[in-house]
């Protein structure tokens, strides 16, 4: 039976595409943020701890010590204006957009749903401590944002899992093997609420190291995951309330000595607060 809320195709992501993309990560400095803020004390019970893998993302970034998006619980203020997407991905995400109209059911895309976030990330093995580490996975959880997710993937090919809440140890509803230059596309309540998902595992059979060039960690994955923002939720980085904007300025600085668009986020946060300051 045909699930018109689940779509998997392999070798979306053309040759040309897949170059070009590679071109592009090229020049990223992905982030190894910590799971907490750093200049505020830690929330009772909690220890500090880096994100098991560095991180990218785009169109709007969620920082980990501001909390992830998640309505109607957390909405505003986590959200923050990021860089657009590179013209490949553009194109791509308008082909997945178009599919997903004609294709989904309509009461489970939301009006004004479109892809305006993406999160970049790296899978692969980390160096600590003169070891060689697998960060090649992600636990059971559940994406918040409204409509369908979209993800592609590129490198080694990687073992999905839904999996029924509460039932960690019970059988996988559905395992699917994400394909280099796949595509995937899932929404509704079942695949979105009813179930939780995860990275169980990621190949090493190529010996793969995707760019970009990162110290201390080899890529072996990367996975694109396109989600929905409504668009009154994503903040400039000036405009977050000042708690907010200390938590996150030595991540936005790290940014902006790569990116144009955080350098420019940083400079009108400054001037703005030169101005309040007379």
């Amino acid at each position: 039976m045909i699930d018109r809320m689940y779509v998997y195709e392999p070798g979306f992501v053309d040759d040309a595409a897949r170059a070009e993309i590679l071109t592009w990560l090229a020049t990223l400095r992905p982030l190894w943020e910590m799971r907490f803020s750093t200049k505020r004390p830690l929330p009772p019970g909690k220890q500090q701890r880096p994100l098991l893998r560095p991180v990218y993302w785009l169109g709007n970034w969620q920082f980990a010590c501001l909390g992830y998006y998640e309505p109607p619980r957390r909405t505003f203020d986590v959200a923050v204006a990021a860089e657009p997407f590179p013209p490949v991905l553009g194109r791509l995400v308008s082909v997945i957009e178009k599919r997903v109209r004609s294709g989904f059911p309509a009461q489970f895309v939301p009006r004004r749903w479109h892809l305006n976030t993406c999160l970049v990330n790296f899978y692969g093995d980390r160096e600590q401590d003169g070891k060689t580490i697998d960060a090649a996975r992600v636990g059971e959880h559940r994406d918040f944002e409204p409509g369908p997710v979209a993800s592609l993937s590129l490198g080694e090919r990687a073992r999905f899992q839904f999996v029924r809440r509460g039932a960690r140890d019970a059988p996988p509803v559905r395992t699917q093997w994400l394909e280099d230059r796949s595509l995937q596309i899932f929404g509704g309540p079942h695949w979105k609420d009813d179930l939780l998902h995860r990275v169980q595992r990621v190949d090493d059979k190529h010996d793969l190291d995707l760019p970009p060039k990162i110290a201390g960690f080899r890529t072996r994955r990367v996975n694109f995951t396109f989600r929905y923002v409504p668009d009154e939720h994503v903040v400039p980085f000036g405009k977050l309330p000042q708690r907010a904007r200390d938590d996150v300025r030595d991540y936005v600085a790290t940014l902006a000595e790569s990116s144009p668009f955080f350098k420019a986020a940083l400079a009108i946060e400054a001037r703005s607060r030169t101005a309040a300051s007379r």
